[in-house]
């Protein structure tokens, strides 16, 4: 059948049970599990011109599937939701790999045993290591404010060289901070890992999906029920009317094509967007991306090498690691992080997260507590950071918690 796609002019309201916002995991896993489970009919409203969210990805003019809103690596400890996804895709068995470029040099990310030899040299590590097993055990990972509180010399300087050379630049560049703004608290979880594995992850289920995520989500969405609406904002479309005339005032409903929508509207978007921004734009940080094609098989000697000590990207990923694709050609893309600044231009990230944002933040969500059928779900919508797996548990809690509720509400109209 293939996802069923309508322009919302021609859409009339009355034929749908729920109104999705956004097209990502959150809103794509809430509309099938909608559609599938309880017959409802859903539209999804995406201001993008196509679907999957940030997990979008395509292939370049060199025929190399590359992720348009950057890199992303399935990982999680979650079987129900790894098991949900294995519906829709079959999966590749890859395991990420992370190299840190030290002056030209690589070293394995989190710092860990293998690291520790490279950088102080294999008979100075055997010794940095065996004081860390002795300390803290074997096959751990410890904080690098953990190794400082030993109060012992040696321990000190392997934090403090982590923290110069794999932590402190990269993070100036990826927030925009200068050293001083540096917030120690996020410095102390900076972790060692007193291990060889050397892979990025530890999930137990980890991978990407075989045909890419685009395929995934056409696969995810074609469902009889699911109509999708793309270059559609919701702020556009949504009619908002509120308690009363002040800034403050909370919405007494959404209406779409002049009729009020009692059923259930998932929004997954930035909040301050669907209020037009009244109390100030809320502080992302964005990410622009330059992509360089080579005519040979491989660039770098993994799929992400993060630039923690020179250049002004933050990154350069290789597609091909991640994909398993075969080619003469490669394709790379270095990472550049961006103070949040154009909405028309750029793309929302990455959430500055702090009390005083939080405030912010929570005066939006105000104006929507008093809505019972609106559920604001993801990344943008709750204004915090989370990875694909927490997404996809949450869309599948929510809906048990809507499922369950329109049960209610069906023996109860009995």
């Amino acid at each position: 059948m293939g996802v069923q796609y309508s322009a919302f002019k021609d859409i009339d309201i009355n034929d749908f049970d729920a109104v999705v916002v956004g097209s990502g995991f959150a809103g794509s896993v809430t509309a099938r599990q909608l559609a599938e489970r309880a017959g409802m009919r859903v539209l999804i409203i995406e201001k993008r011109p196509h679907i999957g969210g940030n997990m979008y990805d395509e292939k370049d003019e060199a025929g190399i599937l590359v992720h348009r809103y950057g890199p992303h690596i399935f990982h999680t400890n979650s079987q129900r939701a790894f098991n949900y996804l294995r519906r829709f895709s079959g999966w590749l068995g890859y395991q990420h790999h992370v190299l840190a470029d030290w002056y030209g040099t690589y070293l394995p990310v989190p710092f860990n045993k293998n690291s520790m030899e490279i950088a102080f040299g294999e008979e100075r590590a055997a010794h940095l290591i065996e004081k860390l097993v002795d300390t803290f055990g074997d096959e751990r990972k410890v904080t690098i404010n953990a190794l400082r509180e030993q109060d012992d010399p040696e321990l000190a300087e392997i934090a403090d060289f982590v923290y110069k050379n794999v932590f402190l630049y990269y993070t100036q560049k990826q927030w925009g901070l200068t050293p001083e703004e540096v917030d120690p608290s996020v410095t102390a979880r900076v972790p060692v890992f007193i291990s060889r594995d050397d892979r990025y992850f530890q999930d137990t289920y980890q991978g990407m999906p075989q045909d890419g995520y685009t395929v995934l989500f056409e696969n995810l969405l074609d469902f009889p029920g699911i109509e999708v609406c793309l270059n559609t904002e919701a702020e556009s479309v949504f009619e908002l009317e509120f308690e009363d005339d002040s800034e403050d005032a909370p919405l007494s409903a959404i209406k779409l094509h002049g009729r009020r929508f009692d059923g259930p509207i998932i929004y997954t978007g930035p909040l301050d967007e669907l209020f037009l921004a009244r109390f100030g734009r809320l502080p992302y940080r964005s990410l622009d991306f330059v992509y360089e094609t080579y005519d040979q098989e491989y660039k770098l000697p993994c799929g992400t090498v993060n630039y923690t000590v020179t250049e002004d990207y933050t990154r350069i990923t290789e597609f091909k690691h991640l994909t398993c694709q075969k080619s003469d050609k490669t394709t790379i893309m270095k990472e550049y992080s961006r103070a949040y600044e154009n909405p028309a231009e750029q793309t929302p990230y990455y959430a500055i997260i702090n009390p005083e944002n939080h405030a912010h933040y929570q005066r939006y969500r105000k104006l929507t507590e008093s809505l019972p059928n609106f559920y604001p779900l993801g990344r943008l919508a709750e204004y915090r950071y989370y990875n694909m797996d927490n997404i996809v548990d949450l869309a599948l809690d929510l809906s048990d918690k809507l499922i369950a509720e329109a049960g209610e509400g069906a023996h109860e109209a009995e």
